[in-house]
């Protein structure tokens, strides 16, 4: 079966381009563009941003090689859900994982969305005036106005949330005014600012302004959730009867989820102390009411202490995965490329019932973020796809 697999990944070809395999100590390496790198050439509900999150080809071509509709697909780090929602939308049951509970509230909804009417009557029906006052530090990115009719949105849904009464609209609300928060053109809620998957501080904010000379316009936040709603929800959702479960904790310890119940993993873990996962989203954080102290999101300085982790990890998907099933392991290249994650990942198997099928290098040619922070294509940095393919024995 092993032999199989390599066979046919060795076999692909992407746009006339023969995949390289290269022989070594580790197991066979891969290396072809598997996926277009192009920008939004996905379904319009991945449209959401989070911080080194995959693009949703990654999932879907171990989804659609690995296994068959109504299979069960798991991401235990899914970020803002790419894998998950992915899974559905190709009508595979889905889970996924995060000990972030802002990951939750990204990912849910998009499972299930309502209808641009019901998002549109529950706009119509809140109350934009019932709120303001505090929080005037953030008037740095907000209209005061803005600002004004973001807290009355804020007061609404923990209201409703206290009460119990918070439904998928207002869920479907959240998630998207959550990705409207800021971000560099007129469709956020802010004057321009960094991408909405990275707040900068108010103070760093300020500087900003005064270098470019700006001061935040008026933006109607319901005017831009709807239009957000509609841009997202224009080829429709995942087919009907896709299911979808949510978890938010540690994946090393996922009780809630049966042995040998999944099909395949496809995940991305946090890569060493690249990224502050707490640190870029304060300001989401604060618009959800999430206290980032009581989320121990794993950041580790030093590769020893990230393989343990990892191998904790794989201990878990060793109860959780059937005999025949895979993961899809995808790392970066960190510290100017002197650290090759997927050999950390590699010596975690050892002694696991997990056999190595080989590294694919997801050779790009160029990516809109990393063409943004000037960083090199598969030479470092969270965009370089490498991925570690083992099959659980």
């Amino acid at each position: 079966m092993i032999e199989g697999l390599r066979a046919q990944l060795a076999a692909f070809e992407f746009e006339g381009q023969p995949t390289r395999v290269e022989a070594t100590d580790a197991g066979p390496y891969f290396i072809n563009a598997f996926w277009t790198a192009r920008q939004r050439q996905a379904h319009p509900l991945h449209e959401i941003s989070y911080r080194a999150c995959f693009k949703p080809q990654l999932p879907a071509f171990f989804i659609d090689r690995l296994t068959s509709p109504g299979d069960c697909v798991y991401d235990p780090f899914m970020g803002r859900g790419t894998t998950p929602l992915q899974a559905a939308l190709m009508g595979r049951r889905a889970i996924g994982n995060d000990i972030n509970p802002l990951s939750t509230l990204l990912a849910r909804p998009r499972l299930a969305p309502p209808n641009l009417e019901m998002i549109a009557a529950r706009l119509a029906a809140i109350d934009w005036g019932g709120a303001g006052g505090e929080d005037e530090a953030l008037l740095v990115f907000y209209h005061p106005e803005t600002l004004a009719e973001i807290q009355a949105l804020r007061a609404y849904l923990n209201a409703r949330d206290a009460a119990g009464a918070l439904d998928g609209v207002d869920d479907w609300i959240r998630m998207v005014a959550i990705n409207r928060l800021t971000g560099h053109s007129p469709g956020f809620f802010s004057v321009y600012s960094m991408p909405p998957n990275q707040a900068v501080s108010a103070v760093s904010q300020a500087r900003i302004n005064a270098k470019r000379g700006q001061v935040p316009p008026r933006r109607s936040v319901p005017d831009l959730i709807l239009r957000k709603s509609r841009a997202l929800l224009k080829a429709g959702g995942p087919p009907p009867g896709s299911e979808g479960r949510f978890l938010a904790g540690p994946a090393e310890a996922t009780p809630a989820i049966a042995d040998r119940s999944v099909d395949l993993v496809v995940t991305s873990p946090p890569f060493l102390d690249v990224v502050d996962y707490a640190g870029d989203n304060w300001l989401r954080n604060w618009f959800a009411g999430i206290n980032p102290d009581h989320t121990p999101i794993a950041r580790h300085a030093q590769p020893e202490a990230w393989g343990a982790f990892v191998g904790d990890v794989f201990a878990e998907l060793a109860r959780v995965v059937r005999p025949g099933g895979h993961v899809a392991f995808e790392v970066g290249e960190v510290r100017g490329g002197t650290i090759a994650l997927e050999t950390l990942v590699l010596e975690a198997l050892a002694g696991l019932p997990f056999a190595p099928v080989g590294v694919l290098i997801n050779a790009q040619t160029f990516t809109k973020t990393a063409n943004c922070w000037g960083v090199a294509n598969n030479t470092k940095g969270t965009n370089s796809n490498r991925i570690v393919l083992a099959r659980r024995v």
